[in-house]
């Protein structure tokens, strides 16, 4: 079984910034990576959406845009998600494995709680189809995800007296360490 690692951190504080780093770092050291993530779309330095990365392949799609401008049944408060791009995302969490490196931005109060979103990230954890997982976790479902995962490591990016790692620093602990 891999170890499985989390990252969080209160909103904007940099989990899905530093998975897109970790994971161009790792495929420049040429290791295999599966999952997915979630970068968030700007415009004019604002979140307007967001998208959705499978590691596997590269390819990208639409996965939310704010509640308001498109209607779903899979809403959160902010965001509204485009049922296909779940879909497909899905697909892709089925297919992460094996892998050295799986990362998945993130499982939240979808997965949790309604039993919608990357809900093939929890078969993709319990698989143990990789060396080390790293998967964003908000901080209100840490307690949560240690009852489900025995946990290697939380790497808390809010904490103001915990280390701010690079994405060299995070490979190492994730891989190397």
């Amino acid at each position: 079984m891999g170890r499985i690692n989390i990252l969080t951190g209160e909103i904007h504080s940099g989990k899905t910034s530093l998975c897109l780093e970790l994971a161009e770092y790792a495929d420049q050291r040429g290791t295999r990576l599966g999952g997915l993530l979630s970068p968030g779309v700007y415009a004019a330095g604002v979140q307007t959406a967001i998208d959705v990365v499978d590691l596997k392949n590269g390819q990208r799609r639409r996965l939310a845009e704010l509640k308001g401008s498109h209607s779903s049944e899979m809403e959160t408060q902010r965001w509204a998600f485009l049922p296909d791009a779940v879909d497909w995302g899905n697909q892709a969490l089925k297919k992460a494995g094996p892998c050295e490196l799986l990362l998945i931005d993130e499982l939240g109060p979808l997965e949790f709680f309604q039993g919608v979103g990357w809900v093939n990230g929890f078969d993709a954890l319990n698989s143990g189809g990789y060396q080390s997982a790293l998967v964003v976790i908000r901080p209100s479902l840490l307690e949560e995800a240690s009852r489900r995962w025995k946990i290697a490591r939380i790497i808390d990016l809010s904490d103001p007296a915990g280390p701010q790692l690079s994405a060299a620093q995070l490979y190492q602990q994730l891989l190397e360490g």
